[in-house]
């Protein structure tokens, strides 16, 4: 729970520390519809993956990460790119986004990654290094 709990404290003071121009995140709507009928989109943010925890963040929106294949093709990936264990990498990938369920910890939405689209080379440009 500690290093969740640092993991948030650093995403969050990544994103309200930025000097820059906000970017909008790009997302595209009804790509495709599944069975279910939630709308898979693509996302364009940066992922960051740890033994306990993974979160996919924009300008605008912060989701927790389902761990399925996906997810854990592009947290191999993502880690290949990393320098340090708290570098968020630039991606773009499809997905579904959902809320948490009832009674359990986390963020309140999660995105289940369907389609890995991108992966940068290099990791983001911290703003703040502690």
């Amino acid at each position: 729970m500690k290093k969740f709990a640092a993991i948030l404290i650093v995403a969050l003071s990544l994103l309200s520390c930025k000097n820059v121009e906000k970017k909008t995140d790009r997302v595209e709507s009804s790509v495709s519809t599944v069975e279910n009928k939630k709308v898979e989109r693509t996302f364009s943010g940066e992922f960051i993956h740890t033994p306990d925890a993974s979160v996919f963040s924009g300008s605008s929106f912060i989701y927790g990460v389902k761990m399925n294949e996906v997810a854990q093709e592009l947290a191999k990936r993502v880690d290949a790119v990393k320098k340090d264990d708290s570098d968020f990498v630039p991606v773009t990938v499809k997905g579904e986004i959902s809320r948490k369920p009832e009674g359990t910890e986390g963020w309140d939405e999660i995105i289940t990654i369907t389609q890995i689209i991108s992966v940068s080379d290099t990791p983001k440009e911290a703003d703040v290094k502690i």
